[in-house]
């Protein structure tokens, strides 16, 4: 969200905030400048009673790891960029049943958040030019119920205050995770309520305050959500350039509408191998014949050469894994499930859904990229030339119009955008499935 004008005028900060920003700005223009993506991250804010094993590729400290109360243990280790703030590494997703993690992630990150204004006259890239990174939030224990507030050291943050305790680890019901009634055999209902680990930030950027959501569920599922919230800025209330939405009484004050185009990266690592497939699927469904009712085929194609990818009914995508199975013998794979979203034309890298590009350890950012050297492209749709994928990395593009209403003040009511990534066949059952049915796999008759 809007912090500085095209211009290079500073915007005020919330109140309380302009004493730190000040002692910090030095330092981060100087590492803007550079290009530097430095990361951080230290051990919890409160001890816990069974500190975890590290995880793989870091240490205890920078390891979260929860098994959840329906069986399923997440790993995973953090750390702290200085422009993208919270990534998360060598995911891994053990349901029961299964003797060891399944890796899922080699690395999850946000890849952008674009707010181009309707006015034409401010445009905005959070990441990489508003030191979105920096202005971390303090968490409170109301904040983060249950959980562990841990202790962020950020980079190129303020000296006189450069650990945050900014990170929160804990866990949250979601309601059922299946419910069933067994008419024929037992009679008995079958239900579960379903647990999921929440991981979640908050960053300050102007008037706006982005919560930086990543959800694992206990059936394999990864939500990844961004909640703006914070204040409208008042700076933004122009009556005189005919657009917007009048706030407060009568039509003396508009809110200039806006667009959020929030950009996730994903490098899958299925079954710790990088060397992952994607797939797409379409259906067709036929006009109605006679007395048949419309029909319906699915095909599928392997993609084999860098994507930028549209959503359209009936279709998806799914990165499968290149050396793993079920014990079905089915190879794993994950599927993106789209959320709500608005695309916006009015740049070339907002105008697909997703893109699958070949990894280079530059590309990180999908805009306004500075990490790469001199002449390589700065945006992903530019990073899309018809390479062969060996390692493909995913990157998913949501959007979301705010024309902004009465009820945005004050403050703001958090407005979610995000998406999912499903898995399909990671196990050959529901993972979640009770003793008593676990038999039930496939074609099944009754038992006697």
């Amino acid at each position: 969200m809007p912090e500085k004008h095209l211009s290079g005028v500073v915007r005020p900060r919330g109140r309380g905030r302009a004493a730190r920003k000040a002692a910090a700005v030095g330092v981060s223009l100087a590492a803007l400048a550079a290009g530097a993506t430095t990361l951080a991250g230290p051990a919890a804010a409160r001890p816990q009673t069974a500190p975890a094993a590290a995880a793989p590729g870091c240490s205890t400290a920078y390891t979260i790891e929860q098994k959840l109360t329906t069986g399923t243990t997440w790993r995973m280790c953090w750390r702290y960029d200085s422009k993208a703030g919270l990534v998360l590494e060598n995911i891994s997703y053990q349901p029961k049943g299964e003797a060891k993690p399944i890796k899922v992630l080699n690395s999850a990150r946000l890849g952008q958040i674009h707010v181009p204004y309707d006015d034409g006259k401010h445009e905005y890239y959070d990441l990489t030019g508003q030191d979105f990174a920096q202005e971390l939030m303090e968490l409170s224990p109301g904040e983060c119920p249950g959980g562990t507030i841990k202790t962020v050291k950020v980079p190129d943050g303020d000296p006189g205050h450069p650990n945050v305790k900014g990170l929160c680890t804990t866990t949250r019901s979601r309601g059922h995770a299946y419910r069933m009634h067994d008419l024929f055999q037992s009679g008995k209902t079958y239900q579960q309520q379903g647990k999921d680990l929440l991981v979640y930030t908050v960053n300050q950027v102007g008037w706006y305050e982005y919560i930086t959501e990543w959800r694992f569920q206990d059936d394999g599922t990864i939500n990844m959500n961004v909640g703006a919230t914070g204040s409208l800025s008042f700076d933004d209330y122009n009556a005189q350039d005919g657009r917007g939405w009048p706030i407060g009484k009568g039509a003396r004050d508009y809110s200039t509408s806006h667009s959020h185009n929030v950009f996730w990266r994903l490098d899958f690592g299925l079954d710790g191998s990088s060397k992952t497939k994607v797939e797409q699927y379409d259906s067709t469904v036929s006009a109605p014949a006679g007395r048949e009712g419309p029909t319906a085929r699915t095909t599928r194609t392997k993609v084999g050469k860098e994507l930028a990818g549209d959503y359209r009914t009936y279709r998806w995508w799914r990165v499968v894994s290149a050396t793993g199975k079920n014990k079905d013998g089915h190879a794993r794979s994950y599927e993106l499930v789209p959320g709500p979203t608005t695309k916006y034309p009015g740049r070339s890298f907002t105008r697909h859904d997703m893109y699958v590009t070949e990894y280079d350890k530059c590309e990180l950012f999908a805009s306004n990229n500075p990490t790469c050297a001199s002449g390589h492209p700065k945006s992903v749709d530019k990073w899309v030339g018809g390479q062969t994928l060996t390692h493909p990395v995913v990157w998913v593009n949501v959007g979301f119009h705010h024309i902004a209403r009465d009820e945005d003040q004050q403050p703001m009511p958090v407005h979610w955008q995000g998406f999912s990534i499903a898995p399909r066949d990671v196990t050959a059952m529901n993972p979640l499935t009770p003793k008593e049915l676990a038999w039930q796999n496939g074609h099944w008759e009754w038992r006697s």
